[in-house]
């Protein structure tokens, strides 16, 4: 019970990345993400994390619709692998960009 509630804990915080990415306000999303806000209201970087936001929000549909599709060790298998994807990408995002990323709990949209 514990690791299902954890696993939808993961997936609705990528929906609220997403939510961030997508259509956040460039205050909003240079300070979650340590970036100048110059940098934030630029076209290009506003399209950038649009498209980031994309990806995030797959990720957290990903991890619920699989609650429903799939049970046992199968289910186990897909969440650990797609726990995984979640473990690299904050990690890369750590090393890359704002060690933030790994506790983006201080995301407020």
């Amino acid at each position: 019970m514990l690791a299902i509630i954890v696993t939808m804990f993961v997936a609705i915080e990528h929906l609220g990345i997403m939510a961030l990415e997508i259509f956040g306000n460039p205050a909003q999303q240079a300070k979650a993400f340590d970036l100048p806000l110059k940098f934030m209201q630029q076209h290009e970087a506003r399209v950038s994390f649009a498209n980031q936001g994309i990806y995030n929000g797959a990720l957290g549909v990903a991890i619920i619709a699989s609650y429903w599709l799939f049970s046992g060790a199968t289910l186990v298998l897909v969440w650990q692998m797609l726990l995984v994807f979640v473990m690299v990408v904050a990690l890369f995002g750590a090393l890359t960009a704002t060690k933030k990323i790994i506790l983006m709990a201080d995301c407020k949209i």
